[in-house]
Order: structure tokens, then sequence, then C-alpha cells
């Protein structure tokens, strides 16, 4: 009888457990005085060749001029092989690039945050790059694995306007919430980012510390703090649907579409406007670097209409 009793207690205290979890998932639905009417777009589409033919050459070029990208790249010294290599390839196409690490590094430069925990260290990565923007409307936050063609980010943007809250990349969804998945790079415009970090000041919509009972990776929790703000996750795509922003390697996704599409690898590869790669070796990088910038086929013209010149005074290719 007294087993029989504490079974029962045992299974009051459970049922009583669950039920208490239940009512935190059921809450865990960010509300904001936002409604979908402010969120025009979700799908993000580069602009067509039609569309820059209709444009004035002064219109082009004040827009050239305001597509000024700042990189912001979370390091660690444990991948200083990869953070290296990341300043020996496509950071040099940013207008600014930054690295923000956990912990200082005598070998390479960086801001050191003095934070290990994640999504607190890319809060303050955020806030300084915000507070160091100057006239920069445009930021790109990657991990040191990943691999970014900042033009083909450029061209994404290029008809956008910054003062419109742009969150975009390889959008993601885990339950009712979307998100940019981190690990493909994340692209802010500034007044998300002006957004952000004003929800910053609120802890109760935005703490610094997480306060759910299981632990949300960064970029989730960056999606939640934005949704507070109004600011929804968007895919980036090229002008057929197909995903700029990369979660895999380009041999993975070569070798999916080899046995996928066998007859046509290229086409069921990935964009050929791509932005970004992700999970790249060193060496893999080096080499991605050479065949972006560097091989040419000779009387091969892609009849661009418009040139991302590298930043004055940088050493890119």
């Amino acid at each position: 009888m007294l087993s029989d009793g504490g079974s029962f207690m045992k299974g009051m205290v459970m049922g009583g457990l669950f039920c208490l979890v239940l009512s935190f998932l059921s809450s865990f639905s960010p509300s904001t005085e936002f409604t979908t009417e402010d969120h025009h777009h979700h799908h993000v589409k580069a602009a067509s060749k039609e569309e820059l033919k209709h444009l004035s050459d002064s219109h082009t070029q004040e827009l050239l001029d305001q597509v000024r990208v700042s990189c912001i790249i979370m390091v660690q010294p444990s991948v200083l092989v990869y953070w290296a290599t990341a300043i020996d390839t496509w950071a040099k196409h940013c207008d600014k690039a930054v690295f923000y690490t956990s912990e200082s590094s005598k070998a390479l430069e960086a801001i050191d945050l003095n934070e290990k925990d994640d999504w607190a260290r890319l809060r303050k990565a955020l806030k300084h790059a915000y507070d160091n923007a100057g006239d920069l409307r445009w930021f790109f936050v990657a991990q040191p694995t990943t691999f970014a063609i900042i033009e083909n980010l450029k061209y994404l943007v290029l008809t956008k306007d910054p003062n419109e809250p742009f969150y975009l990349g390889n959008a993601m969804k885990s339950g009712e919430l979307e998100y940019v998945a981190l690990d493909s790079g994340i692209v802010l415009s500034y007044e998300a980012l002006k957004r952000l970090v004003n929800v910053f000041e609120d802890e109760e919509k935005c703490p610094e510390r997480g306060r759910a009972l299981w632990k949300l990776g960064e970029d989730k929790q960056l999606a939640v703090c934005l949704k507070y703000s109004g600011v929804f996750a968007e895919n980036g795509e090229d002008m057929h649907g197909k995903g700029l922003f990369n979660s895999k390697t380009v041999h993975t996704l070569i070798s999916d579409s080899m046995k996928e599409n066998p007859t046509n690898v290229v086409e069921g590869c990935c964009s050929d406007m791509a932005v970004t790669f992700n999970g790249m070796s060193p060496n893999q990088m080096q080499v991605l670097m050479f065949g972006v910038y560097r091989l040419r086929p000779y009387g091969h013209d892609f009849h661009d209409l418009v040139t991302f010149y590298p930043p004055e005074g940088s050493d890119n290719d």
C-alpha cells in the first residue's frame, strides 16, 4: 500500500511538471506591437538585369555608393587557422571587417569581448558594430568556417533600402520561430540592426542570458529579439528562387547534385550567384578563392551591368 502511495505521488509530481512545461511552451511565442502588415518581404531576390537597365547612371552610382558592407566575424583562439584564412581570403572584400573573439589572442588582431557565452558575445559584437558603423549600412555576420562572396551579397541588396528592416540569409523554421541560420551567414540592414540594439535594452523581451528551460542557439535568440522589433527572417534567393546562402561546402553540394541530378549536375547544385558556403577547410577556402577571383576563362564575358570595386587601399584580389 505504501508503495502504491509513493507511485501515486511520483505520478502527481511528474504530471504537474509536464503541465508546467506545456504551459511554458505554449506561451513561448513573442508578441509584438507590430503586425504582419509591417512585413513586406519574405523571399528577397536580387534585381534582374531588366530592372538595372531602367536605372539612370546617377541612380546606379548612388546605389553603388550606398552598398558598403561591414563584416562581423565571430572567432575564437581555438580556430586560429580558420581565422587567419578568412583574413587572407574573402574578408578582404568587405568594406570593413572586424573579428570578434571570446578571449584575446596575440597572434591576430581582434576585438576581445571577454565573453564565453555565444549569445552574449554576439550581442556585444552587434552593439559594437552598430556604434562604429559610420556610413556603413549593411552588416554581414559570419563564422570563420564560412566563405563569402561579398560582391554577390552587394548585388543581392543593391536596390534594397537599408532604412527598411532586412534580416536575411538561409531562412529556417524551428517550431513557430523563423530564423536565419548563422552557419550560412546573416545579413542585417542598418534599420534592422538599429531596432535590435534598441530591444537589447529590454531584458524582458531580449535577455542577455536566456531564461528558457532549454538553451537556444545564438541565431535563434537573435530571431526572437528581432521578432519583438517587428523584423522577420527572409530567405535570400536568386531570380530562379535558388537559395544564395549555403550551409554546406561546394564539394558536398556538387556531390549531392551528382546523385540527385546526374544529367545536369551544375544546374542542380547551387546558384551561380551564391553568397556563402559553409564548413570549408582552410585549404578549400584557398581553392575557392582562386576559382572565384583569379581563374579567368579567356574571351568569356558575363556582361554584368554594375561593377563592385574593392575597398580603397585594400590588398584584395
